[in-house]
């Protein structure tokens, strides 16, 4: 299982889940519109969820209807590398 940040960290991009996070799965360059979560890296420990400022991050089970795209398209950013 892993996390999955959506929606609302487009552009805020607030970083504190990164600092939090104890395996360094989550990330972002500037230019990308949002944070992202290496699902082959998270050990679903949840520290970044409580971190975010937006409520952008949600247990892949609990990522509501309107943002389940966003569980691919986190994994797709660590394809792409």
């Amino acid at each position: 299982m892993t996390y999955v940040i959506c929606q609302p960290c487009i552009t805020v991009k607030d970083k504190s889940c990164i600092d939090v996070c104890p395996v360094d799965c989550i990330k972002g360059n500037d230019e990308d519109p949002q944070l992202y979560i290496d699902p082959s890296v998270c050990i679903d420990c949840g520290a970044c969820v409580a971190a975010c400022p937006v409520n952008a991050i949600y247990n892949e089970t609990e990522v509501p209807e309107e943002w389940k795209e966003y569980t691919k398209i986190n994994a797709d950013y660590f394809t792409k590398q």
